[in-house]
C-alpha cells in the first residue's frame, strides 16, 4: 500500500470528531454501523456519495474535539482511503494510525478541490493532483507509523509482532 489514488471530497477547518461521527451513533462500535453515518452532520448525503477509495481533503486541525477512536474507524469503514490536511489534532493523528487510517499533513491541502483526483505516493513522499498535474511534497511519515498503516493498525501490528516472536 505505497500508493493511494482517489477522488477528493473537501471539508473545512476544525472538523471535529462529532462532525466525523456524531455522538448519537456511538451506542455501537461496529465499524459498518458507524460507516453509514460518517460526516453526516457536515453533509447529510455524504455517506451515499462517498466511494470506496475516495480521499478527504480538509482544512487545518482535522479531528479536533474528543479523543474518540470511533472517528477514524468510521472513516476507514466507510471506504475513505486517506485524509489530507494542513494539520491534525494530535489525538486524532495518533488514533488514525492506531486504526490504520492513512493521514497526510500537507500545508497546501486547500489548493486541492472537490472532484479532483489525487495520488499519494508514500515512497516518494508526494501527493500528485492528477486533475491539475501539480505535485506536492508532504510531511514525512515515520517508518513505524508506515508499518501501522501497512498492517491495518496497532492491533494487527501487535498480532504480527507476537506471531514473529513465537516462531
Amino acid at each position: 500500500m505505497n500508493k493511494i489514488t482517489g477522488k477528493v471530497w473537501n471539508f473545512g477547518a476544525n472538523i471535529d470528531t462529532d462532525i466525523i461521527i456524531a455522538a448519537r451513533y456511538l451506542n455501537s462500535s461496529d465499524p459498518e454501523h458507524l460507516a453509514k453515518y460518517v460526516m453526516e452532520d457536515a453533509d447529510p448525503d455524504f455517506p451515499k456519495k462517498l466511494g470506496r477509495g475516495d480521499i478527504i481533503v480538509a482544512g487545518e486541525n482535522f479531528g479536533c474535539g474528543s479523543s474518540r477512536e470511533h472517528a477514524p474507524i468510521a472513516l476507514k469503514a466507510a471506504g475513505v482511503a486517506a485524509v489530507v490536511a494542513p494539520s491534525f489534532a494530535r489525538i486524532f493523528y495518533r488514533n488514525a494510525f492506531n486504526m490504520g487510517l492513512p493521514i497526510f499533513e500537507l500545508p497546501e491541502a486547500l489548493e486541492i478541490v472537490e472532484g479532483d483526483e489525487i495520488s499519494i505516493d508514500l515512497d516518494a513522499g508526494e501527493i500528485k493532483n492528477n486533475t491539475k498535474n501539480k505535485t506536492y511534497k508532504f510531511t514525512a511519515i515515520p517508518p513505524f507509523m508506515q508499518e501501522l498503516i501497512a498492517t491495518g493498525g496497532l492491533i494487527n501490528y501487535a498480532k504480527a509482532e507476537m506471531t514473529k516472536d513465537n516462531k
